[in-house]
């Protein structure tokens, strides 16, 4: 593709492209495919299939918060994740969204990540906070980030900036899974 004859919207849209097959294209535990395209036949929706243990849930979610109630996480092993890039991305108001499938194509539901910084209840869930405006670089880097997530080395519990995604989940990290040790499972770096 000859870069001179591209807008600059779809420069970085190669660049982001490139990128996300250099570092993930051979990284086993993380595959990216693309999964719609412009006009330009560049990509602006993603897949990224993280193949790797995590917590998807929890064992009594009815019964989350209640006192003297204990709730041991459940795992899965393979997580969908979409990246969909709007129309005015990469502009400051067109962010990339990042959220785990929740359903499958007949809607019926799939492990998707029990998380602090994902949101696991209601409509939005699966919804990735990734506090992009102050930090983001590429969608590489948030790739990775997830995958941070997903092994639990990095998360934000307290109820405070930056908030996190998800309070309940959040709860239940401070309440239940720190003291239980229950997020430190053992977990390959991918």
């Amino acid at each position: 593709m000859d870069m001179e004859n591209l807008s600059g919207r779809n420069r970085r849209l190669l660049n982001e492209w490139q990128t996300l097959e250099r570092r993930f294209g051979a990284r086993a535990g993380i595959e990216v495919s693309v999964s719609e395209r412009n006009a330009a036949g560049l990509p602006v929706r993603y897949r990224v299939d993280y193949r790797l243990k995590s917590i998807c849930g929890v064992e009594q979610v009815e019964r989350l918060g209640e006192p003297g109630v204990a709730n041991p996480p459940v795992f899965a092993d393979v997580f969908c994740l979409e990246i969909v890039l709007p129309p005015q991305y990469p502009c400051v108001d067109g962010s990339p969204v990042f959220r785990f499938r929740v359903a499958d194509e007949d809607g019926n539901p799939i492990p998707h990540p029990w998380h602090p910084n994902i949101r696991w209840f209601g409509e939005m869930a699966g919804r990735v906070c990734l506090n992009m405006d102050d930090t983001y670089t590429d969608l590489a880097w948030g790739v990775d980030r997830i995958a941070q997530y997903l092994r639990y080395d990095l998360y934000h519990a307290v109820a405070e900036p930056p908030f996190p995604e998800d309070m309940l989940v959040a709860a239940w990290v401070i309440r239940q899974g720190e003291p239980n040790e229950w997020i430190y499972f053992d977990q390959e770096n991918i």
